[in-house]
């Protein structure tokens, strides 16, 4: 499919349909792995990376050269609510920060290799407060998603999606207390770096939005789009967007996983191609990572968001693909099996 649904409905239906991996390149990836040059298991997790990456991306050639890093940012209105340490203006500033170069993922993608795009959604028109309505219209949670699915490049063999958005684990913690259960205090963490007192009225801001939406609840979709911001929603797209072109993904932290989160409570699965690039140093990340199933790549204490951890990521699954493709087998060696 290359266009984007042109409604929810039809949004709805593609996730009903997702293809799966190619079973035939997986078998054939796993058969390799059992005769490189090493004791079975001796590469831990490294193998079953590049067995998992080999089945996603079928019978395309073998490697990981070209990854892209895509970096999305938005305002919120629940940011008025004093939700983040920083204010609002700071998004487009960080902004402009990415497109000097000058962001710690710019310096982590180009030692990555990777391709990095920076797309900002209407930051001058920031999401409606979630505590008195929905977030976004469907209009608007609509081209959202479409931003997030046309940025995807499709000759990447590789996406990381990353968010800029001041009181975007506001919304992050929302998404996950709606879709998971719990209360707001269960999931909320410091964010930008609140204090004890910012802590307690994030929570209760949150507790706040599940209250105002409680009849809206069990709906995924619906749950994004009510509270969550254009970046969220374009992380959601652009992950789906992977999924029907078979580009494998590694998920960043806190708000990149609740970003997907809808996608996998909408069709269990759906986050099949995703691994998680590492947990961050926000509190609820390590619950939600739990919830989906995901192991960590790593566990660097870091919490800045921007994509960052999952970039760092990136050199573990390059390191798992070139052994397998690059190692010899036994017979190519010469070497005697146990």
């Amino acid at each position: 499919m290359k266009e984007f649904p042109r409604d929810m409905d039809a949004f709805r239906a593609v996730l009903e349909e997702l293809p799966g991996p190619d079973g035939v390149a997986r078998k054939d990836a796993e058969s390799r792995n059992e005769q490189l040059t090493k004791p079975p298991g001796a590469l831990g997790r490294l193998e079953d990376l590049a067995i998992w990456y080999a089945g996603w991306r079928g019978g395309k050639r073998r490697g990981l050269d070209a990854p892209q890093v895509i970096v999305f940012a938005g305002n919120h209105g629940v940011a008025a609510r004093g939700v983040s340490a920083f204010p609002a203006e700071v998004t487009s500033q960080m902004v402009a920060n990415f497109r000097s170069g000058g962001g710690a993922v710019n310096q982590l993608a180009e030692a990555a290799g990777a391709r990095l795009d920076i797309h900002e959604l209407e930051l001058e028109k920031p999401t409606a407060d979630f505590t008195t309505e929905a977030a976004m219209s469907e209009e608007e949670v609509l081209a959202s998603l479409a931003v997030g699915w046309n940025a995807v490049a499709p000759e990447a063999d590789l996406l990381v999606v990353g968010e800029m958005g001041i009181a975007n684990t506001t919304s992050a913690a929302a998404i996950c207390a709606a879709l998971v259960g719990g209360t707001g205090s269960q999931w909320v963490g410091r964010g930008t770096g609140l204090d004890d007192r910012g802590l307690r009225l994030k929570a209760s801001v949150v507790d706040e939005g599940l209250a105002r939406h409680a009849g809206s609840l069990g709906d995924p979709l619906e749950v994004l789009r009510r509270f969550g911001g254009r970046e969220v929603a374009a992380m959601a797209g652009a992950v789906l967007r992977s999924r029907m072109l078979g580009i494998p993904v590694i998920l960043d932290g806190y708000i990149c996983t609740a970003a997907a989160l809808p996608l996998e409570m909408a069709s269990p699965g759906a986050l099949d191609h995703c691994v998680a690039g590492h947990v961050s140093a926000e509190a609820p990340h390590a619950r939600l990572l739990e919830v989906l199933g995901k192991k960590p790549l790593l566990s660097l204490g870091m919490r800045l968001g921007e994509g960052t951890g999952a970039v760092l990521a990136i050199g573990i699954l390059k390191g798992a693909v070139v052994c397998h493709s690059g190692m010899a087998t036994f017979a190519e060696a010469g070497v005697s099996e146990g």
